[in-house]
């Protein structure tokens, strides 16, 4: 078979109602990773769904248990050709977050694929089994078309608890590094720029978590009584916020912001619009960092956020000063800022402007920002396979702006890292009515069958090269 036939077994594929079919299947399993109960559903999506599919592809494939005790199984595989030298490899994630059955809209259920009209409805269509199976069906597909062999290896690693954090993750990777050992890692996940763009992200912000509180006594007192006279913690609280970031978003903690952003990264996020497809918020242009584009903003610079302030008790307030205050923050931070001392940083700049009794709690960094260089020759290959695929050409994001497991990958590996996503930014993802689109998904079923397709080629020229 030729690349263009190969590329159109994928769309008889889709359109054929097979994707749909599998799409559903998996969908109907509850692996709600922030569940326990969910333990039987877990395991068995690796060992009754996922195994069976990769071993019909002839790769050998191990369930493994999580070194973090009572945390979600991996599934390790590799498929090995005789004489290949070249390693793919590639990673996916069954767990989902909680289905949230209650708030899905009237006839919808997160446990039963429902199409309507281009959007196909269903907990993880977008996150992540649509994306996973995507990819699976156009390694198959490429597979039967070049008689079962690829030319390359190909190794995977799934894991059942990204929702969670991904524990045990880059412990299981250093404990199999030499048995996962690759040259090049392509996964997919997250949201392109928009439906309409195909896109592939370099590595991920990273992820800072912490909490602020002001605790100032046992109890509450009757604010007609004591109104005046008492610290307000939550009051107290709002200003050590505000001077941490200012009334529009912009941090005000010099030492937690990056540096300026590089000529290349302000190349490749030239001309990219956000926040213009239907269902968007609109953005507020005066939000955040001055001087810097939307798309710098979200995938070039850092920002802190509150994502939750509780003092005294908002579902029945009384008239009395409430005891204590709680904020839960975080941060997304790029590459090259200094994470390791942010909550030093924190500390001392409320302590200078005049709030020690402000306590900083459990920070912890989830992810680590990582980015390979924009210019780096698979990025520019893979673009060219995208735009040969289906007449686009791809949004080139140095990281994408929210956080993943990448730092696992490069770091570990040592691999330069692709992140070629098929969802879209209002997927509705973590939230009631998660969605994939049909259209991108056909679309992304295209361009990953001609990825892997001209993986075999890339491979053989690079075998050429090396030997003259």
């Amino acid at each position: 078979m030729t690349r263009d036939s190969t590329v159109q077994a994928a769309l008889d594929y889709f359109h054929g109602g097979e994707f749909r079919k599998t799409l559903t299947r998996r969908i109907a399993y509850q692996t709600e990773s922030e569940n326990p109960q969910q333990a039987p559903a877990i395991m068995a999506y690796l060992s009754d769904e996922i195994t069976p599919q990769l071993e019909s592809l002839g790769f050998s494939c191990q369930i493994i248990a999580n070194p973090q005790t009572g945390k979600n199984p991996f599934l390790l595989a590799r498929r090995l050709e005789a004489d290949a030298d070249f390693t793919l490899l590639t990673y996916g994630h069954g767990d989902v977050v909680l289905g949230d059955d209650a708030n899905w809209h009237l006839g919808l259920s997160p446990w039963e694929l429902h199409a309507e009209g281009n959007r196909w409805y269903g907990r993880g269509t977008a996150d992540n089994k649509g994306q996973h199976s995507i990819n699976l069906a156009a390694l198959a597909i490429v597979l039967n078309a070049r008689g079962g062999r690829l030319g390359y290896n190909v190794k995977l690693i799934f894991e059942m608890g990204e929702e969670g954090g991904s524990p045990g993750l880059e412990q299981v990777c250093q404990q199999y590094r030499d048995w996962l050992a690759a040259d090049l890692f392509i996964a997919s996940d997250g949201p392109r720029v928009s439906a309409e763009r195909p896109t592939l992200f370099l590595g991920s912000r990273g992820v800072f978590n912490f909490s602020l509180q002001v605790k100032l006594r046992d109890g509450a007192h009757h604010s007609g009584n004591w109104g005046g006279l008492l610290s307000n913690p939550g009051i107290r609280l709002a200003h050590a916020i505000a001077c941490l970031v200012d009334a529009n978003g912009r941090i005000q903690v010099p030492e937690l912001l990056p540096a300026p952003l590089s000529a290349t990264i302000r190349h490749h996020l030239a001309g990219l619009e956000l926040g213009t497809a239907p269902g968007d918020p609109q953005i507020a242009p005066c939000w955040g960092e001055p001087g810097l584009s939307a798309a710098e903003k979200l995938y070039g610079w850092n920002t802190l956020e509150t994502l939750a302030f509780t003092t005294g008790n908002p579902a029945k307030p009384a008239h009395a000063i409430p005891p204590s205050a709680l904020a839960h923050c975080h941060m997304r931070y790029v590459p090259g800022s200094d994470v390791d001392h942010f909550a030093e940083h924190i500390r001392h700049h409320l302590d200078r402007h005049g709030f020690s009794d402000v306590a900083i709690l459990g920070p912890v960094n989830c992810f680590k920002a990582t980015r390979i260089d924009p210019d780096n020759a698979w990025v520019r290959w893979s673009v060219a396979s995208i735009d040969r695929s289906v007449g686009k050409t791809a949004a080139v994001l140095p990281n994408f702006g929210g956080g993943l497991p990448n730092a696992c990958f490069l770091d570990t590996f040592g691999v330069p890292t692709l992140w070629i996503p098929h969802s879209y930014p209002a997927c509705s993802q973590h939230a009631p009515n998660e969605h994939l689109l049909a259209d991108v998904a056909c679309e992304a079923l295209q361009m990953m069958t001609g990825l892997f397709w001209d993986l075999t080629e890339q491979v053989q020229a690079l075998a050429c090269d090396r030997h003259g």
